[in-house]
């Protein structure tokens, strides 16, 4: 079979027009092959997944939608470009023949553009989460009861492909596939095929929220309001259009040292000045890890503040973190409520996932029938029929493998933990994953 890559640009225009207009030059994005991802799941965003349930409930052939999966999945989509109305890539089958596939998706109207864009300035958070690349579902579902589906349903996803097929085959679904991972990162490329760039939509939102703000303050309650300030969510919301902030100070190389508490002076009954230097010492450890986090990029998305801990969950943390000395870390120990021995694993826990990776090691707890039933499915679906290792459940949430040293626990987030047996004890063996494959074959690389 001929390679039939991407052609001529007459024949890359084909069916380019589905809203009726012409398309600026800059409204084309092109991403480069993404590698091969065995055992991950394919969308972890909730736009993602309705992408993929829209190809599935779409395909009319289960071996086909499975077939692509395999070849997505092994990293035979090349580069996707994405344009208004359709998205494009070559790809390549087993035995090296390859074909130009497109999935075409309907744009939107100008006038559908002017609705949505009118109900995006409506709601500062609306603003706030298209700029940080999220979807927000509040304008989803406000866009649907307008009449506007931003994201596509049963028969939106209209395919073409080389091989001729008259359905979706296993080109057109790779392609799928591949472009939910691109969703995942940026739900403009979602509304790239929609019809808008990004550009233009930042542009657009920038322009309607400054001329609602310049009507608003004309009245007399937005008048009485900003008086009192305006709130938070709006003011982020208006980042791209406000002056930039002062910039922010410069992380010092390290924490500051604590001064030393031994004193000629006798300390007060019941006080050990080696466990507050070793206190004091922690906490400059910690502030210089917050602001170090604030000040990275992406800090402002960082949950604030803190989680409060109890004081078992702080004394792991401090063991985990503070490289303690021997009889500080026996204190921690007994201020766990565990024995010596037992304080390495919840450390190590501690650094795989915190308060979540302990809560998994230390309780055992028991899913609703829902969740026992979606955690089943999950499991089932993680691996190809043939690959899929023999599972016994041994706990509520916990399932072993059988004859090996190697366990998986859901938590009751739905994310997967791997566990491996050591000096018969189960002990956490790495970070959690929301695929309970791609857990497992981290504990099997941390082994070899």
């Amino acid at each position: 079979m001929s390679d039939y890559g991407f052609g001529d640009e007459h024949e890359h225009d084909r069916g380019d027009t589905h809203g009726g207009r012409h398309h600026r030059p800059d409204e084309e994005r092109t991403f480069a092959a993404l590698p091969p991802a065995p055992g991950s799941a394919f969308a972890r965003t909730w736009w993602g997944r309705a992408w993929l349930k829209a190809l599935e409930d779409t395909a009319l052939d289960g071996q086909q939608v499975k077939q692509g999966r395999r070849q997505a999945r092994a990293g035979a989509v090349g580069t996707v470009s994405v344009r208004p109305g359709r998205i494009t890539a070559v790809v390549k089958d087993r035995d090296g023949s390859s074909y130009r596939s497109d999935v075409l998706l309907q744009e939107l109207s100008e006038g559908d553009w002017d609705r949505l864009l009118d109900l995006a300035v409506e709601s500062a958070g609306h603003i706030a989460a298209l700029l940080d690349h999220e979807m927000p579902p509040h304008l989803v579902e406000d866009a649907a009861a307008a009449g506007l589906e931003l994201l596509p349903g049963i028969g939106d996803l209209d395919p073409e492909c080389g091989c001729e097929a008259w359905d979706h085959c296993p080109h057109t679904t790779a392609l799928c596939y591949q472009v939910a991972r691109l969703l995942d990162e940026d739900p403009f490329v979602l509304l790239l095929m929609r019809g808008r760039g990004e550009r233009a939509l930042v542009d657009a939102l920038q322009e309607r929220s400054a001329a609602r703000a310049a009507t608003g303050s004309e009245t007399g309650p937005s008048t009485r309001r900003s008086a009192a300030g305006v709130p938070a969510e709006e003011a982020f919301a208006g980042r791209d259009i406000l002056p930039p902030l002062p910039a922010p100070p410069v992380l010092p190389s390290a924490p500051g040292e604590p001064p030393s508490l031994d004193t000629e002076t006798e300390p007060a009954p019941g006080l050990d000045p080696a466990a507050l230097e070793f206190l004091a010492a922690d906490a400059a450890a910690r502030a210089h890890r917050l602001l170090a986090e604030a000040l990275a990029p992406g800090g402002h998305e960082r949950p604030w503040p803190e989680p409060l801990l109890t004081p078992a969950q702080d004394a792991v943390r401090m063991a985990a973190t503070g490289a303690p000395p021997s009889w500080v870390a026996a204190r921690l120990a007994e201020g766990t409520g565990r024995r010596r021995t037992d304080l390495g694993a919840a450390t190590r826990a501690w650094r795989f996932g915190g308060t979540a990776a302990l809560s998994v090691l230390d309780e055992e707890w028991t899913p609703g029938p829902e969740a026992l039933a979606r955690a089943k499915t999950v499991l089932a679906e993680a691996w190809e029929e043939a690959e899929r290792p023999a599972l016994r459940q041994s706990g509520a949430a916990r399932w072993t493998v059988v004859d090996a040293d190697a366990q998986l626990r859901v938590g009751a987030d739905g994310r997967w933990w791997p566990f491996r047996k050591e000096r018969g004890s189960w002990v956490p063996a790495g970070p959690a994953d929301q695929d309970p494959a791609a857990a497992l074959a981290s504990l099997a690389a941390r082994e070899d």
